[in-house]
């Protein structure tokens, strides 16, 4: 997995990870008990930040978060597939990427926009350029 994130895991670190990893393993298996009884990956993030060890393996922590934000960004990612699939469709191919970008960005962040109240849109609306009519 650490090959699949060539930022956060450049080739000096994949050394120091291996060595995380090792000692990681014999200090848990081996040497703590509070990590016996961990049901997932969940648990396991929040055992490491209890007991502290995040700190002393921070490339493991590191593996650990982005494992836990995988599902989370997969779905993200095929939201924004289905999203795409019902604006452009086939009555508007023909979007530019400027105004598909401006109709998806909403779509997709309904929860945010939903806060902002209309006369707030319309008066930046208004404000962009000079208009023959006032909205």
């Amino acid at each position: 997995m650490a090959e699949l994130y060539p930022d956060d895991f450049d080739e000096s670190n994949m050394s120091i990870l291996e060595n995380q990893l090792a000692s990681y393993i014999v200090d848990v298996r081996d040497v703590d008990e509070r990590f016996s009884d961990l049901n997932g990956l969940c648990d396991l993030s929040k055992r490491l930040v209890q007991t502290k060890k995040h700190s002393n393996y921070p490339l493991v922590f590191r593996l650990v978060k982005l494992a836990l934000l995988l599902p989370v960004a997969t779905a993200f990612v095929e939201r924004a597939f289905s999203a795409m699939k019902l604006i452009k469709n086939d009555l508007r191919s023909q979007m530019s990427d400027d105004f598909f970008s401006g109709c998806l960005v909403p779509y997709l962040e309904k929860d945010v926009f939903d806060k902002i109240s209309n006369d707030v849109i319309i008066k930046t609306f208004q404000d962009m350029k000079p208009r023959r009519i006032q909205l």
